[in-house]
């Protein structure tokens, strides 16, 4: 018996086979609208219809960025997208991510064969990016002299600085002619000098904005040596040059706002730096002041003249504290000397003589106080309180205790 498959792994076979294809991972399918149906997720289911048959297709939510109309029964469209198998149903069907009305499909499928080649060429690598100066002063602009976006561009860029220098190349935007125009116009303001460029338009259909998605203008931006901001169409609009440019800008307004700083607010930045400056530099100042002062104290503090008048006040402290000393040595001596002399007034022989007391001597000047050394006949001196008399010894007896 022969093998014998699931209803899945036929499935998942067929799902492998279409994934290899390198045809159905980018395909653009020309038909007529059928069976649309917008789902509240988003996505949009419909069919795409030809004399000869039917393909079912479904655009999810995420790429429906890539719709710029509103989608009808009966519409001739050009959808890009791949074809891939649905498992669980067994059905092939087209995932769309965009879908354009019908005679536009041959620009777009132009569009996207020349955005491949660009890329392998490495001309919208991040690399090759060029910083929008911060604070320009000419700005230069391609585009048509007359029409909104080149109003738009002069209004906003002089409201937000009144001192920028627009210097506008009047180039054609619109046909045969306009590719070289634009190239022209990048390459006339190289040459001028200006610190940055826009390059742009209003809003179009895919044929209008065409001049954009021609490789000369697309090489023309890519070598041009200063930085350059796309600004073809609407947000919606996507051009060659905007992956080329080193900044793309939804609108023309917008890249007059990415390309001039407001003159206003930098005045203001200025003047608070201003501020903040003079404020760090009155602090800095303040503590060099203090630092100074500081340094002077101490430099007074080891000066000669400082370290002299020191020790000299160190010196007349020691005297002070020295004389205070003697002084209180002395006041202490003097109180004991009082005591002394207090003392001494209880044992003075004067003060006893001064009592009615008196002092004897023998002749030869010593003590006479004892009877035993009495000789009859000799001399006694006797000192009164205030005198002198002279006695003789006539008698001697010694009083018995």
């Amino acid at each position: 018996m022969q093998n014998v498959y699931t209803v899945a792994q036929v499935n998942s076979y067929i799902k492998n086979m279409f994934t290899q294809d390198f045809m159905l991972k980018s395909i653009f399918v020309k038909g007529e609208v059928s069976n649309c149906k917008y789902h509240s997720s988003g996505h949009i289911y419909f069919t795409l219809k030809d004399a000869k048959g039917v393909i079912t297709c479904v655009m999810f939510a995420g790429s429906r960025a890539g719709l710029s109309f509103q989608m009808q029964e009966g519409q001739m469209v050009v959808v890009g997208g791949t074809i891939d198998v649905y498992e669980r149903d067994g059905k092939y069907q087209l995932y769309a991510k965009q879908i354009v009305l019908d005679g536009a499909g041959r620009l777009y499928e132009k569009f996207e064969q020349l955005k491949q080649e660009l890329a392998e060429m490495g001309m919208f690598a991040p690399e090759y990016k060029q910083p929008i100066p911060k604070y320009i002063q000419k700005l230069g602009v391609v585009t048509a002299a007359t029409g909104a976006a080149v109003r738009d561009i002069i209004e906003i860029a002089t409201r937000r600085n009144p001192y920028i220098q627009i210097i506008l190349y009047p180039a054609i935007v619109q046909g045969e002619q306009a590719a070289e125009s634009i190239v022209n116009g990048i390459n006339a303001l190289e040459l001028f000098g200006v610190d940055a460029i826009i390059v742009g338009r209003g809003g179009g259909s895919i044929e209008d904005l065409w001049a954009f998605n021609e490789k000369i203008v697309a090489q023309a931006v890519f070598d041009c040596s200063i930085p350059i901001i796309s600004a073809v169409g609407h947000e919606t609009d996507t051009t060659i040059i905007d992956f080329v440019a080193d900044l793309r800008a939804p609108t023309p307004s917008a890249a007059a706002e990415l390309a001039v700083y407001e003159y206003a607010q930098l005045m203001e930045h200025l003047q608070l730096y201003q501020n903040t400056l003079n404020r760090y530099m009155l602090a800095r100042l303040e503590e060099q002041r203090s630092r100074l002062e500081n340094r002077k104290l101490k430099l007074q503090i080891l000066s000669p003249m400082h370290q002299i008048q020191e020790k000299r006040m160190f010196c007349m402290d020691i005297e002070s504290r020295l004389e205070s000393h003697m002084e209180a040595a002395l006041t202490r001596q003097k109180h004991r000397m009082a005591l002394y002399t207090e003392k001494l007034k209880g044992l003075s022989p004067l003060d006893k003589l001064n009592q009615g007391f008196s002092y004897v001597e023998d002749d030869a000047g010593h003590v006479f106080n004892d009877i035993r050394d009495a000789k009859i006949g000799s001399l006694v001196n006797i000192y009164v309180k205030n005198g002198r008399a002279t006695a003789r010894i006539e008698q001697a007896e010694r009083i018995k205790k």
